[in-house]
């Protein structure tokens, strides 16, 4: 007898996420291990460290996520795991541990599109979205955007790829800005709380559009290299290159891993907030950053996401207009920014658009989304072979 619970494992980048969600919507347990704190260390996400610390992790991240759940693993309808896109070693390990589950238990293996996965976060606590209809889904992370038509019909989801970024994706763009104005890395929720603070009109940055489709069938592309391009000529013509490296040696100074940390980056925790004023101990705060940051460079921060979220919003919404998508779903780590949330549900609402977030906690990586986009494919039958492997470059649609 079917008890309608999955457990899904995520290790597409640098979390080890484990979750247990009944009939893709109901969570019982969601557990993340972050590796944010060690990437940080070398200004982005070293695949090699991201594949060792996945193996320390992957053990204690599922366990903790059977015992949070109350479930056992008897009672589980199948295992879902994360088969691409994303870094081939850090899948390989989700994908090998999965398997290795899957045989010994005698449950079914269920493989699951990260990108799906994100459309499917939102979609967990979504009332809005009827069968039939057509959404507009963009997912926007640091290594993803795209923008997909999807459907729902017998209760399976489709997906058409409308558009995508012919470059940088959105989140990569904020983290190398971040980067090149000496913020920490993640970037974006640096960049996200510090705009509050700037004139986000102090600098007028421009898009072009880019349509590689037909009259017919028009593209809804973005292009995220010529604004980090644009950012850096303003930083080299306005003489803010000093200042900027000496807010990285200030702010790498308050930066520290504790002692053992190996063993700290395995045990499981939530996923990553925004920081904060009061910060913690081993990480700068927000109110250390703004200390270290200038009107001008306050101005540059703010102009530069009102530029990125007015594009993500202006191709979505023409998406929208050309397709007769009443409803969007907003979804991928970059969803969890408060200006895109804000201007999204603005420009829905004035458009008589529903409009779909996931919960910050399931913004980024993690695994209760990818149980729940395999919940439909559980009840369709469709199960992964056991020669099921990474597929780094996986598509969507």
């Amino acid at each position: 007898m079917s008890t309608g619970l999955i457990l899904g494992i995520e290790s597409s980048c640098d979390e080890t996420a484990a979750a247990v969600v009944r009939a893709g919507r109901d969570v019982l347990s969601n557990v993340v291990s972050s590796q944010v704190d060690l990437h940080a260390l070398y200004g982005g996400v070293v695949p090699e460290l991201a594949s060792r610390e996945h193996l320390r992790n992957i053990v204690p991240v599922v366990r903790e996520a059977m015992r949070t759940s109350n479930a056992t693993y008897a009672d589980l309808d199948a295992i879902a795991v994360t088969a691409g896109p994303g870094l081939t070693g850090a899948l390989l390990v989700g994908i090998s541990f999965a398997k290795s589950l899957s045989f010994g238990l005698g449950k079914p293996l269920l493989a699951i599109n990260h990108l799906e996965g994100h459309i499917h976060a939102a979609l967990l606590q979504s009332t809005e979205i009827a069968a039939n209809e057509l959404t507009l889904a963009l997912v926007v992370s640091g290594g993803h955007t795209h923008l997909y038509l999807a459907s729902q019909h017998n209760g399976a989801w489709h997906y058409r790829n409308i558009g995508r970024t012919v470059d940088d994706a959105a989140g990569e763009a904020y983290d190398k800005v971040a980067k090149l104005l000496g913020l920490p890395y993640p970037g974006g929720p640096w960049i996200d709380r510090l705009s509050a603070f700037g004139n986000p009109e102090a600098v007028r940055f421009h898009f072009t559009t880019i349509d590689r489709g037909t009259p017919d069938q028009p593209t809804f592309d973005f292009s995220f290299s010529g604004i980090k391009t644009a950012v850096l000529r303003y930083v080299e013509t306005h003489n803010m290159r000093a200042a900027a490296t000496a807010r990285h040696a200030a702010l790498s100074a308050l930066t520290s891993l504790a002692p053992n940390s190996s063993n700290a980056a395995s045990m499981p925790s939530s996923s990553l907030s925004p920081p904060t004023a009061s910060g913690s101990a081993t990480r700068p705060t927000l109110d250390d950053a703004r200390a270290l940051c200038d009107t001008q460079t306050l101005n540059l921060i703010a102009s530069f996401q009102h530029a990125v979220v007015g594009n993500l919003v202006r191709q979505t919404l023409r998406a929208a207009e050309h397709t007769g998508a009443r409803h969007l779903i907003i979804s991928g780590g970059v969803a969890s920014n408060r200006a895109l949330r804000q201007r999204f549900t603005e420009a829905a609402q004035h458009r008589n658009l529903t409009v779909a977030f996931p919960p910050p906690a399931l913004s980024t990586d993690n695994a209760a989304m990818i149980a729940a986009a395999a919940w439909p494919r559980f009840l369709a039958g469709d199960f992964a072979p056991t020669t099921l492997n990474a597929t780094p470059q996986l598509r969507l649609g």
